[in-house]
């Protein structure tokens, strides 16, 4: 049983090297992308780290970008970040918004026209979580203001008596949610956009604190009490039908320890005693069975599907193992958590980094390590997100606290 002492040092060379890591891989690789020509960012990567300039360009890439790059200012200070994050900013709002009908475009070309116009909800949810920290780092007003557009598009054309709904079209009429479903199902509402915009709402309220968004974040959290979160298996369900009942035997233990800390990040900056009472147990449950059931191999396995668990170490899973578990160990004390947070950051260093000249994250790779090279290093869903995440929280936490 190692000593206090000895915890505080692991967390403080964490922190150490999440902060060489951000400065010296993540933050040079995502700049290098910067497509000075048509404006935003390239869309594409491949495993031979060649950059398709003619690719297009994701909204939901580009929305992380613009986080990323507006939190990196956060907890660096460095003021040359502000132009990278302009730069997706304002590729957001001329190429992205629709200006007619209000939300975000799914995708536009490599130079900015649109390319898919449907309108999904998490997509909308990207913006505002993006928005807000672009406003959060730099005081631009008019971000805010185009944030508050698209919660009230969320309000008013992405909810219903069931919840949040999916894929629409570009008039918000219905459409199949084919983007964010997986394993065999064609689900009607999932878990993860439901997290998303729990995610999204509660930056928007940490800046705000507009009551009617704290009360829709207390609605997100009886959801997840009450019809996503699984008491007797101790998991969330992930793919639901219209009337939110659940399609599939699967345990994501990625979205699970994500889950766990964005909930308490959601509770705290929401101030509300009674909902922080109902959800410790859930987040409690989550993070004790992913450590149970997917951490091994100095690493966390990608799923578990009606049993069968898919052994890949996907680059995001381990980003979120190693916030996620070093939020558990912050709450609980119980070093098996800090523990397991350093040794997945480990794994991650020595296997998921890529170590070629001009490489940021291997997409995954086996249970040993083998890196699958020939998966793209950047596409509409592989991003600075996650990984760039892990390292600023675990910079900006306290050892006995979480960020601010």
């Amino acid at each position: 049983m190692r000593k206090p002492e000895e915890h505080n040092r692991i967390s403080r060379q964490m922190k150490t090297e999440m902060k060489r890591h951000l400065e010296e891989k993540l933050l040079p690789f995502w700049k290098g992308l910067i497509d000075r020509e048509n404006g935003g960012y390239f869309g594409y990567m491949d495993g031979q780290l060649q950059i398709h300039k003619e690719a297009v360009k994701g909204c939901i890439l580009n929305s992380r970008i613009l986080w990323f790059f507006s939190n990196a200012y956060l907890c660096l200070g460095d003021r040359e970040l502000e132009e990278y994050a302009a730069w997706a900013y304002v590729f957001l709002r001329d190429c992205f918004y629709d200006k007619e009908k209000g939300g975000l475009f799914w995708s536009v070309t490599c130079e900015g026209r649109v390319e898919d116009d449907g309108k999904h909800t998490y997509n909308q949810a990207f913006g505002v979580y993006a928005l807000a920290a672009y406003y959060r780092a730099f005081g631009e007003e008019e971000a805010l203001l185009l944030a508050g557009k698209l919660v009230q598009v969320i309000e008013e054309k992405c909810f219903d008596r069931y919840g949040y709904k999916e894929a629409q079209t570009r008039d918000f009429g219905p459409a199949d949610n084919e983007k964010l479903s997986e394993n065999g199902v064609l689900a009607d509402r999932t878990m993860n956009t439901l997290l998303h915009v729990l995610e999204a709402y509660t930056e928007y309220y940490r800046i705000t604190r507009d009551l009617a968004v704290g009360e829709k974040l207390r609605y997100m959290l009886g959801l997840i009490e009450g019809k996503i979160y699984n008491s007797k298996l101790r998991r969330q369900e992930v793919f639901f039908d219209n009337e939110m009942h659940s399609l599939i035997d699967l345990h994501s233990y990625g979205h699970d320890i994500e889950t766990a800390w964005l909930v308490d990040r959601c509770v705290e900056i929401l101030g509300d005693a009674d909902w922080a009472g109902k959800m410790s147990p859930v987040t409690a449950a989550l993070e004790d069975q992913v450590y149970k059931e997917a951490y091994r191999s100095h690493s966390l396995a990608n799923e578990c599907e009606k049993g069968v668990v898919d052994e890949r170490r996907i680059w995001w899973v381990q980003a979120e193992g190693v916030t996620g578990f070093y939020n558990a160990w912050q709450k609980t004390k119980e070093g098996r958590y800090l523990e397991a947070s350093a040794d997945v950051w480990g794994f991650i260093r020595e296997h998921i980094v890529d170590k070629r000249p001009g490489g940021e994250w291997f997409w995954y790779t086996d249970e040993a390590g083998r890196p699958a090279v020939e998966a793209p290093e950047v596409e509409p869903w592989k991003c600075p997100y996650h990984n760039g995440r892990m390292c600023m929280e675990i910079m900006m936490r306290g050892e006995g606290s979480d960020a601010p």
